[in-house]
């Protein structure tokens, strides 16, 4: 799931972003208005964790800039006041949930993991292909009833990889989907992930490459 985190408290935000990575997402971070306007209309974002009260840009301005462009993008507003009428105002604009400041972290978690799924064509949030099963709310993983211990990048390319439905998904669609906005589309990231995940995963081999194409999930 790929998350961009609004917020001009740079503690704050960057503490939800670390967060976020920790449960495999790839999240980029702004602090104000204007870097919001840019990354939206750059990448393409499953969940936005917007701020309302952004300096340069408001935070309405760009809710209203991604209901505008009509993406899938989700917008999780957050606000440090708890009137009822600011709440439903900020709905009104087009905000798909409402989080009021302080919050904790387990709720907006909970919050953007269910918005993450109404962002793409509906699927349980336990996917299970063949024998590997993925358990997305309890960021678990297993083949066969074994428990497999992957890292946040691994965990985030399998997930990637089983939504796909046996689609073959590109190297760049994976750097796009499991990595940030740091991400080197040069680098050898993706095949150095896909080939730990695929020891780990053990045999058969359920992950296939297609000349040219990417990586496919056979089962």
């Amino acid at each position: 799931m790929r998350v961009l985190v609004v917020e001009d408290e740079r503690l704050l935000a960057d503490s939800v972003a670390e967060g976020l990575r920790r449960l495999s997402m790839a999240v980029d971070v702004c602090y104000d208005g204007r870097q919001a306007m840019e990354r939206v209309g750059v990448h393409g974002y499953d969940v936005v964790v917007l701020d309302r009260d952004l300096p340069l840009v408001h935070g309405d301005q760009v809710c209203g800039a991604l209901l505008e462009q009509g993406g899938q993008a989700r917008v999780l507003m957050l606000t440090a006041a708890a009137d009822v009428m600011d709440r439903v105002a900020g709905l009104g604009l087009g905000a798909d949930d409402y989080l009021t400041k302080p919050f904790v972290f387990a709720e907006l978690v909970a919050r953007v993991q269910a918005l993450g799924r109404r962002a793409r064509p509906a699927l349980p949030p336990v996917l299970e292909r063949g024998d590997v099963v993925l358990d997305l709310p309890r960021h678990q993983a297993s083949r066969a009833g074994r428990f497999l211990s992957l890292s946040p990048k691994e965990f985030a390319v399998l997930e990637v990889l089983m939504r796909a439905e046996g689609a073959v998904v590109s190297a760049e669609e994976l750097l796009e989907k499991a990595w940030d906005e740091h991400a080197d589309p040069f680098t050898n990231a993706v095949r150095v992930a896909m080939m730990t995940l695929r020891r780990k995963l053990g045999e058969p081999q359920v992950i296939e490459t297609v000349p040219g194409a990417g990586y496919r999930f056979g089962v």
